[in-house]
């Protein structure tokens, strides 16, 4: 039986001969945040939004655009529309059209309200870049949004397109167009790195691999609160958030200690007793290919196990956890929707949905964005909605910073700020801010 790679490159195929300039493959992360997105009543997708705090008259807004649509004349992801044609997922590749939006406050509106507002009004079927430029009266700066579909990059790219974004801004020949020989290289370069990424997923859904996964996920199903479904507060945001920092101590926390802290948060939040889906991104470009923006990370499924009712897990049950996620790391390559299917092909309950989502980052590779010499301050829009009950994002360097986010709908705070709690516990103990 044909692997679902497989499948997805012979329908590929049929459709363009493999060699299109206008209509390119899409890697397994693409194909599962587009089948997210088709999954969603509004057809919302996932939304990659940085903010940055700039003062009075620093954004030149034309220069800004004109520097956008640079970069994305320059990367095929950033100009192509994730579409399905006959049923095949697929990027379009388009002209750049970058637009800076400068939305205008509305009475009683702040300006994290009217960009949280701009970023909900999303088109799903526009362009995959986006700017939008906001005036902050309280701190007499401007805050400018840049928002990416999730389905056109992923966490490596955003230091690229911060970095270029910032060159492009400098340029002087700004309104010059790219040579087409650039975009021509960058087109065959993006090309390649998919159509390696896809081999590589193609050769790692192997028999052997599904039955790992099978075993490793069985006991898995998406869980609702252990008090049930929430009530979001009148007049509340979304989404509720909590942060603190931390000290880095002998080189930051290893990825098994940030899973078993995630586990402890899930535990206070769902109860002793159960097996919940964790997602967190790995991987890279496939050996050899360029080091293309695009979205190649994929997806893995930890299931965490909160445990009895008589407390937290023991050290074995840490060393246990940490040699299962080295094994899962060799089947990394097995895309999500194999993963999933190969989950319920044993019998799981499981339809793929993630009760909370980890991402883990490096701050020095996370460059600021400079415009005109001006460092612009890297700042947080909370309340927007999120994708899954909870999402916790750590970013590792001088010291931790940790940021819990949670969709009210699912969880109530008071449940939330317990797990936070729980989560930093874990961790270390520390003073945190909650939001």
């Amino acid at each position: 039986m044909l692997s679902i790679t497989s499948q997805y490159l012979a329908r590929y195929r049929r459709l363009t001969g493999d060699r299109s300039d206008t209509v390119l493959p899409v890697t397994g992360a693409q194909r599962r945040f587009l089948l997210v997105r088709s999954l969603d009543p509004s057809g919302r997708p996932d939304l990659v939004p940085m903010f940055f705090a700039f003062p009075y008259g620093t954004v030149d807004p034309e220069r800004l655009r004109a520097a956008a649509s640079r970069l994305a004349a320059r990367h095929t992801a950033l100009r192509s529309r994730p579409a399905v044609t006959r049923g095949t997922p697929v990027l379009r590749v388009a002209d750049p059209d970058v637009d800076l939006a400068r939305p205008a406050l509305l009475p009683g509106e702040s300006a994290a309200d009217a960009l949280r507002r701009a970023l909900d009004s999303w088109d799903g079927q526009g362009p995959p870049l986006r700017l939008f430029l906001v005036r902050d009266e309280e701190h007499e700066e401007e805050i400018l949004a840049v928002a990416l579909d999730h389905a056109v990059c992923d966490g490596r790219s955003l230091a690229r397109i911060v970095d270029e974004l910032g060159a492009a801004y400098s340029e002087e020949a700004i309104g010059s167009p790219v040579a087409p020989g650039e975009t021509d290289a960058e087109l065959a370069a993006y090309r390649d790195a998919v159509l390696s990424q896809l081999a590589a997923e193609e050769k790692a859904e192997t028999p052997e691999a599904a039955a790992y996964w099978a075993g490793r996920l069985r006991a898995l199903r998406a869980h609702a609160p252990a008090r049930g479904p929430a009530r979001v507060p009148e007049g509340a945001r979304p989404s509720g958030a909590a942060q603190a920092r931390l000290p880095a101590h002998d080189g930051g926390v290893s990825f098994p200690a940030l899973l078993d802290a995630c586990r402890s948060a899930a535990r206070e939040l769902y109860g002793p007793g159960r097996t919940v889906p964790l997602g967190y991104p790995w991987g890279g470009r496939p050996p050899g290919a360029g080091p293309v923006v695009g979205c190649f990370l994929n997806t893995l499924v930890f299931p965490a196990d909160t445990g009895q009712a008589e407390g937290p897990g023991s050290g074995t049950d840490q060393e246990a956890l940490a040699d299962a996620w080295w094994d899962d790391l060799d089947r990394a390559d097995v895309p999500f929707d194999a993963v999933v299917t190969a989950a319920r092909a044993a019998g799981s309950a499981w339809t793929g949905g993630l009760d909370g989502l980890l991402t883990v980052d490096d701050d020095s590779r996370r460059p600021p964005l400079v415009l005109a010499g001006v460092e612009g301050r890297e700042v947080h829009v909370d309340g927007r909605p999120v994708r899954g009950p909870f999402a916790v994002s750590v970013t590792q360097g001088a010291e931790i910073r940790l940021r819990m986010v949670w969709d009210r709908a699912v969880l109530d705070d008071e449940s939330a700020h317990r797990a936070f709690d729980a989560l930093t516990h874990a961790l270390r103990p520390s003073e945190r801010t909650v939001q």
